[in-house]
This record gives structure tokens, sequence and C-alpha cells, in this order.
């Protein structure tokens, strides 16, 4: 029965959208107050219609309904309860009803708290969203129902993938897809505006922080997708330019240049056009991304490889969704006109700079990935890119992306001159150069000037809050009071440009890390980057679902013990497959890492890592996201958006 009313809830949602897309969009087009009124109410029953339906099939899964296909194809009796629950999204159909229910909170989300937006925008913007959420639904209705029945019911499950029975992986997908989706209400304001023909500071004063919500999430998303790789995998890197990781980047680049355009267009009203096409352009990535995971051209460790007729599905949608929205644009894009000028050496200059190496990075990303499926397809090449192809073309991009990070802010709006910026960072730049200068007398050229970059990204980034506070050249009450007057969203882009300095900092560690693969016994020893790992024991032990050999190791320094490490193999029997369980101890300046290979003649094959500063990767991408959570709590992104509703009437 459970089943049976989370498909009516499905249904019921789907119907929510469609009534959603149309009320909200005719009548603002009408201007009807009485159907514009009716749209958040419509938001808010799909999200309760989308809220029963993901509760049914978590239920169901938790309560081994193996009558359901996705749960006897997903799951199992021996499972844990936890995986149980969040192996709901772990698969195509379930993933794409969370999809689904992630974009209804966002429709609820703006349907709460965008009371004081004008009545036709709030009602363009939920309309837009309905009608994506309303493709989406009829698409899991269709092709990708999660709550399809199969009689007669199996006694067990098929199981999960052994590689998602992680927590890591559990909480991976709603993240990312937390700032996936929610460049949709971007993306919906973006086509609101083109629609009503008008965008002004007040416009942009609400899609900042929904693209800045949304960025953040992407962020965490994409660290956690990186950091499971390293561990679970045990392929010992961070980042391998897997076609799936390029398709989560693709729209944190744009999306990172829509963060920066939206602020312009509040502040002086300026780049418009740029930032409703970073819109568009960071949602149809978003929506690329699901197509390429799902539609099986994409040969990945992350990829479903499902059914290539629901790949065509989705195509559709994608050319529905981003052929309608770009052919509206060139249609109305001529309305939107700037209404600030500016020099190229100012502010607003430095951030176009910004939009153009970002989107450029994307475009090489872009190419990097699609071209040997397209290849393949119409020229029958198999061809691979990998590495090589992305670090050589996209560093020499990310240079100067670097460079401008720290003394971006420093620009004033409109015009400015170029010599205050060395008086300003003089200090910081000095600081790189030294870092880098000695660094270079120690290891190879690039990591030197990676670790002179992020001294360089680090110091840099506080060089505007060091400025306005007058630190060191006022008295110390003087520059604390400044510093209290500051606005937060300098502060949080601040540590956010600095965040980037640590991940910086992380990878140029990881390229001076040691590796080793040695055959060990029992009692061997071996030395590896100034430590001694020791092969104490091979064991075997049980698990809830799966049999496990472990390795039991001894770490030392100089004859300090550091560190017993316990890699393991998993061995999970219901689907014939073994993982490799990774050992690493950190310290948050280096980590040992450990990977148990396969045995033979009482021998274990082990792979012995040295990583230094790797933990810096992924927490430099936790400060940049917190950075940007710190500018969320800005004052200004509170107070001053009602003033265009204030303003009188109603926009058509």
């Amino acid at each position: 029965m459970i089943p049976e009313l989370g498909h009516f809830a499905l249904a019921l949602a789907c119907a929510f959208a469609f009534a959603q897309a149309i009320v909200g969009l005719w009548g603002a087009h009408r201007r009807d107050m009485r159907l514009m009124a009716a749209t958040p109410g419509l938001a808010v029953g799909q999200l309760l219609a989308l809220a029963g339906a993901s509760l049914a099939l978590v239920l169901a899964s938790a309560w081994d309904d193996f009558s359901v296909v996705n749960v006897a194809e997903n799951s199992a009796v021996a499972k844990p309860l936890l995986y149980k629950i969040t192996g709901t999204w772990g698969n195509h159909e379930g993933s794409i009803l969370l999809w689904g229910l992630i974009l209804g909170i966002c429709g609820g989300l703006v349907s709460v708290f965008g009371r004081t937006l004008p009545s036709a925008l709030r009602a363009r913007v939920l309309g837009v969203l309905g009608g994506t959420s309303a493709g989406f639904l009829l698409f899991c209705l269709t092709t990708s129902n999660p709550f399809w029945r199969s009689w007669p019911a199996p006694a067990d499950g098929r199981g999960m993938n052994p590689l998602l029975q992680d927590p890591g992986l559990a909480f991976h997908p709603p993240v990312l897809y937390m700032g996936y989706v929610g460049f949709a209400v971007p993306f919906a304001f973006a086509v609101a505006a083109l629609l009503e023909g008008r965008i002004d500071a007040a416009w942009g004063r609400w899609v900042r922080p929904w693209a800045l919500v949304s960025w953040c999430f992407l962020t965490c998303g994409i660290a956690m997708g990186s950091w499971w790789a390293y561990y679970e995998l045990g392929w010992g890197g961070y980042w391998f330019w897997d076609p799936v990781e390029n398709a989560s980047l693709m729209p944190w680049l744009t999306g990172t240049a829509l963060v920066h355009s939206a602020i312009v267009v509040e502040k002086r009203e300026s780049l418009k056009i740029w930032t409703v096409l970073l819109a568009i352009g960071t949602f149809s990535l978003s929506l690329s991304g699901t197509f390429l995971v799902r539609s099986g051209i994409l040969n990945s460790v992350h990829a479903f490889a499902n059914d290539p007729a629901r790949g065509i599905f989705i195509l559709g949608l994608l050319g529905l969704v981003i052929g309608g929205s770009l052919l509206l644009f060139a249609l109305r894009a001529p309305l939107l006109r700037s209404g600030g000028v500016f020099a190229p050496v100012s502010r607003e200059g430095g951030l176009v700079l910004n939009n153009i190496f970002l989107c450029s990075i994307c475009a090489v990303v872009i190419v990097g990935t699609m071209y040997p499926p397209f290849a393949d397809l119409l020229l029958g090449q198999k061809i691979s890119v990998g590495a090589p192809f992305f670090n050589a073309t996209v560093l020499p991009l990310a240079i100067p992306v670097f460079l401008a990070m720290a003394v971006g802010p420093l620009l004033p709006w409109k015009r400015g001159r170029l010599m205050p910026l060395v008086t300003h960072a003089w200090w910081a730049a000095l600081a790189a150069v030294a870092v880098g200068g000695v660094c270079a007398g120690n290891m190879a050229v690039l990591p030197a000037l990676a670790f002179g970059a992020a001294t360089w990204l680090i110091l840099g980034s506080f060089s505007e809050v060091i400025e306005r506070t007058l630190l060191f050249r006022a008295p110390v009450a003087n520059s604390v009071r400044r510093a209290r007057g500051l606005p937060v969203a300098v502060l949080g882009a601040a540590i956010a440009h600095a965040g980037m300095g640590v991940t910086i900092a992380g990878i140029a560690g990881m390229s001076l890390s040691s590796n080793k693969i040695v055959e060990a016994k029992p009692g061997d020893q071996f030395k590896l980057g100034g430590y001694e790992f020791t092969l104490l024991s091979l064991s075997s032990e049980p698990g809830p679902n799966f049999a496990s050999r472990v390795a039991s190791i001894e770490v030392t320094q100089g004859g300090t013990p550091v560190a017993i490490m316990r890699p393991s193999k998993r061995n999970f029997a219901s689907q014939n497959q073994t993982t490799s369980d990774v050992a690493i101890r950190t310290n948050f300046l280096r980590d040992l890492y450990v990977v148990l290979g396969d045995e033979r003649d009482g021998q274990a094959v082990l792979r012995l890592h040295v990583n230094p500063l790797a933990p810096w990767i992924w927490l430099g991408a936790l400060v940049m996201a917190a950075g940007g959570a710190l500018s969320l709590a800005d004052r200004r992104l509170r107070v001053g958006a009602p003033s265009r509703l204030r303003a009188g009437a109603v926009p058509a």
C-alpha cells in the first residue's frame, strides 16, 4: 500500500507542477491577482506531495518491500539501515525523485520567503520552476518510476553497489543536488526577467543569495565527492578529470562567475545580459550533467550508464529548457540595457575579466569532456582525453584568475588606477615571491610556483580588510571600530578567496607525495617519506553484509610510534564484488595512506603513500563555502530588496 501511496503522491506532485507553471505564467501575463496569489499555494502543494512520495520510497526500502523493483535491485535484507535509507537516492530512479524533491523545496522556499517580491515576478519565477519540475516529474513517472512493482516479489534483493555503501556517498548526492538544482532559482529569475523585460538593482539583490547558497552547496558537494574518491576508491589522488567529475565542475565555474556578476547588477546595474546568460548557462550545465550521467554516453566510475532511452527523454527536456530559454534570451536580451558605464580598470572591469577567464576554463573542460564521445559517434575514432590535456590548458587560464582574486576587491567601482594596488598589496606579493623562491630551492618549479600563488591568495585576499580597517596604520581601537563596521560580505569574500589559496597549497603539497608498492608478509618493514611501515598481521573479520580481509600495520618515525593502520578488502558475496577500504591517518599537515591489495603465497600487496598537505585540498573547499555562507549573513541581502515593491505598480 505504501508504494501505491507514493506513486499517487508523485502523480499529484506532477499535476501540481503543471498547474503551478500554467497558473503562474498565465496569471502574470494577464495581471490576474487571483491567479498570481494562487501560485505559491500550488508550489507548497507540490512540495508536500513530493515529500510524501520520497517518504514512501524510504519506508519501502527500510521495510524490505522487495515487490518494488527499485528496492529489489538496490537493497537487501542484510544491508545496514543507514544505507537502506540513503540508498534510495543512490540509483537512477531514486536520484531523479531526489532531484524533483529539491526542486520542490526551492519552489516552496520562493513561495514562503519571496513574499516581498512583486506579485508578477514571483508568479513568473514560480511558473518557470513549476514547468521545469513538471518535465522532471513526468520523466520520473513515465520512464524512471521508483514505485514500479514486480510479482512475485523475491525473498531478498540484489543489494547496493558496494562502492556506494559508504557514509560519504550517503550524504554526497543530496548536498551536490542542492547545488545543481538550487541554480534553478537564478535560472527562473533570469527567464522571468526576460519575460518582464526588466532588470534592476533589486533583481540583483534577490538573485545573489540564491546563487550564493547554490554555489556553497555545490562547492561542498564537489569536495565531498573528491574526498570519497580519495579514500574509498584507493586511487591515492583527489581529482582525475573523470567525465562526471567534470560535469560537476562546469556549473561550478559558471556559477562562480554568476555570483560575482550579480554583485555588479546589484551595485551598478551593469552586466545585466552577462548575468542573465550566466544564470541560464549554469542551470543548463547542471541539466547537461544529469543527461551525461544517465544517458550512458560517458564511461565513468560515477555514471549510472542506464537505458539510453531515458537519456533521449532527458535530451528532449534539455532541448526544451535550454533551447527555449536561449531563444527567449535572443529575443528579449536587447531590452536589458545596462545603466552603469565603467572604465576597463575598475571593479566592474575586473569582474568582467573574471567572468571571461572562468567561462574560458569551462569551455575547455566542455571540449575535453565531450570531444571523445562525439569523435566516436561522428568519426568512429576512439580518443581518450585525460589529465595532461586539462592540466596544460586549464592552468594558463587559471593563473590570471588567481592573480586578480586577491587584488580585485581593492579596485574602486566605475573607475580606478593600477598603482594604488601595488601600494596596498605589496607585502602579499613580497611574501609570495619569498615563499616561491625558498620552495624553488627545494623542489620542482611548478610546485614552488603553486606555493607562491597560494601565499599570494591567502594573504592578498585580506588586503581589502586590512586597507579598510587601517590595520597597522591607525590605533588598534580605531581599527577594531572600523572592523566592526565592515559589511559581513567583505569578510566573507576574503575568506572564500583565501580558501582557494588553501586548496592550491594542498594541491601543491600532493604533487610532492611519495608512494611505493610492496609485497609484504607479517614482520616485513618498509621505509617511505621518513616513516617506517611494518606489517604486523593479516586477518579475516566479518561485516554486516560483507567479509573483510584486514592488514594491521604499525607506522613509526625515528622509532617513535605514530599510528596503527588497518586497511582492508571487503568481499560482498551477493554482488560478487570486492572493494578496498583505505586506511588514512592524518595530522592535517600530511596523510599516511595505505591500500591493501591482493594476497598470494602468504604475502600481501601494499600500496603506501605519504601525502603532504593533502587535507588542505578539502579544507580549502570548506573554507570557501564558509566564506560564502558568511556573506549570506550580510544585512544588505535582507534590507532593501522590497524597495521595488514599495515603488508601487505590479510589473507586467
